[in-house]
């Protein structure tokens, strides 16, 4: 959270506005003193907005307000330069958000690059003649496997809820957490 910075100096000094006549009042001098001192953190803010924006140099506290306005929920353990690398790349993960590529995506930046391999059930089929047989299996389904350093170590819980909220609701799936490297 934002807040004062004591002794921050001020980036435009109020008493630097005023006409000359107005320098030598001392009450003056010390009135727009006070004004500077709870004005310079909003000044040097606003002065710095463009990298309060980006979330590569974002100050943590912006960066969950950022998170917001992209619709992501990094989890409040992963590491900032993971939660930076989330808000980073939200807007291209939404455009393949319910997706084999997205799922996998969001898998790989939640696991720090683990290797995700999907299989998935369904197909789709186009046929003139009624009373086509449907491809796949009778039930939507995906199979998550992903390949970890420590697959004891994963917190399958937290997996299962970021495959649960990329996947379309009518899919289910199944995670398999299996010993590998990053790939």
């Amino acid at each position: 959270m934002r807040t004062d910075v004591p002794g921050l100096p001020s980036p435009h000094p109020l008493i630097e506005l005023l006409p000359a006549v107005y320098l030598e009042h001392g009450f003056l001098a010390r009135f727009l003193a006070g004004l500077d001192e709870v004005l310079a953190p909003v000044l040097l803010t606003m002065d710095n907005l463009p990298a309060h924006l980006d979330p590569r140099t974002a100050p943590e506290d912006f960066l969950d307000w950022l998170a917001g306005w992209v619709a992501v929920e990094p989890h409040e353990d992963s590491p900032p330069e993971r939660r930076r690398a989330a808000v980073l790349g939200a807007v291209d993960r939404h455009r393949t958000r319910g997706t084999l590529h997205g799922l996998a995506e969001a898998l790989r930046l939640e696991t720090g690059g683990a290797r995700v391999e999907l299989a998935e059930s369904g197909g789709t089929v186009w046929s003139p003649t009624p009373g086509t047989p449907f491809p796949g299996g009778p039930r939507p389904w995906v199979t998550v496997r992903v390949g970890l350093p420590d697959p004891g170590r994963a917190d399958r819980a937290r997996l299962e809820e970021l495959i649960a909220a990329e996947i379309p609701a009518h899919v289910g799936f199944t995670l398999e957490l299996l010993p590998g490297g990053a790939g």
